[in-house]
């Protein structure tokens, strides 16, 4: 082979190199933002307000808490679950307790089951993604403000779902990686 030769196969190599170091850098913000357009993997969406419309459809709403490892703290729904008509704006509240000797910051992630339900579920105020701070032994009550969007009622992959279950995991705060649902907010339009 000539040097030219050489020279360009080295040169679409290095560009090949770096479009895949691109793509890496890029691909948890691209999939974040892509989960909470589409609801994909129980992503909810988030609500300035509740909407006007109310649907005809009742749908039971179920809660679930969960604490990850090294996170000396309990979380739970202070309601199990609750009947909720779409369009219909609802607060819950998960009771948080601090049971280690020294204070401690967590970060709650979420996520709805069955994924298809996420694209529809309405989060207007919540506690997850910023960092909650509590002393020793100390308990508090965070509330989440939501609904279920009436549009659902149009989907037909939502035909066969009469139940949905929001899921928080309390994570430490500061420690090691984030799950990809912590990623920060991008804001996108509903599709």
């Amino acid at each position: 082979m000539s040097g030219s030769a050489d020279r360009k196969i080295a040169a679409a190599v290095a560009l090949g190199s770096l479009a895949m170091l691109g793509a890496a850098y890029a691909a948890v913000p691209l999939y974040a933002a892509f989960c909470r357009a589409t609801g994909f993997g129980g992503t909810t969406q988030r609500a300035e307000a509740a909407g006007a419309l109310r649907g005809q459809r009742i749908l039971e709403v179920r809660f679930d808490a969960n604490v990850a490892p090294g996170l000396d703290w309990t979380l739970e729904p202070e309601t199990l679950k609750m009947s909720l008509r779409t369009g219909q704006t609802a607060t819950v509240y998960f009771k948080a307790r601090n049971r280690a000797a020294q204070d401690g910051a967590s970060v709650a992630a979420y996520n709805v089951a069955p994924d298809i339900a996420g694209a529809w579920f309405d989060k207007i105020s919540c506690f997850c993604f910023s960092e909650q701070r509590l002393s020793a032994g100390e308990t508090a009550e965070w509330p989440v403000v939501f609904f279920l969007d009436p549009k659902l009622e149009k989907d037909h992959s939502m035909d066969a779902v009469d139940s949905v279950t929001l899921s928080y995991t309390l994570f430490a705060a500061g420690k090691g990686d984030k799950p990809v649902a912590l990623a920060p907010a991008a804001t996108t339009p509903k599709l």
